[in-house]
């Protein structure tokens, strides 16, 4: 999606989005409101979406409010996302806060390898192919950390790790490029 859905509204303001950002919880604000929430709240902490109350630790601006740069307007609001990701997009945070970013990042990623007017970098492209054959070789495999014909369904679960710690790879090498790509 490279914007908010149609006949929506910023819910901080209740207007038409101006210069419209995604938060890491896939609700869209206007890039002011929610530096104005974050602002009005503790400058030393991520703030807290208004419609889910997770806490936002990265917010992605549309391509067309980063081709708008030029104006000082949009380019002070723009440079107040880049300080607010760089504050709280970057920081290591907590597995629980990985695992609720899991869908986002994933849905973002998927859509962006499956989109030929996008490109992500051939590194990236091949740590995520690379992940993602050891991660099917070794669940496919006959050899297991825990033995699947003694224990059954428990010896499922070190495949069940390695495909999570699979996704929570994916999602982290595609959380740092949106990171990089944002910051100008």
């Amino acid at each position: 999606m490279e914007g908010p859905p149609v006949n929506d509204c910023c819910s901080i303001c209740h207007g038409n989005f101006n210069m419209p950002c995604q938060a890491n919880c896939s609700h869209w604000f206007c890039c002011n409101c929610i530096v104005l929430v974050w602002s009005h709240g503790s400058a030393l902490q991520p703030c807290k979406c208004p419609l889910c109350r997770r806490l936002i630790t990265l917010l992605i601006p549309t391509e067309a409010s980063l081709r708008q740069r030029h104006d000082p307007e949009v380019a002070e609001t723009l440079g107040k996302v880049e300080r607010y990701n760089r504050l709280f997009g970057e920081g290591t945070n907590g597995l629980i806060q990985r695992m609720q970013d899991l869908p986002f990042l994933l849905r973002r990623l998927l859509r962006e390898l499956m989109d030929p007017q996008r490109s992500l970098p051939f590194v990236i492209k091949a740590r995520v192919y690379f992940a993602m054959i050891l991660s099917v070789i070794y669940i496919l495999s006959p050899v297991d950390i825990i033995p699947e014909g003694i224990l059954g369904i428990i010896g499922l679960l070190d495949d069940l790790i390695i495909a999570l710690i699979f996704f929570l790879h994916v999602a982290a090498i595609y959380r740092s490029v949106l990171l990089f790509r944002h910051r100008g």
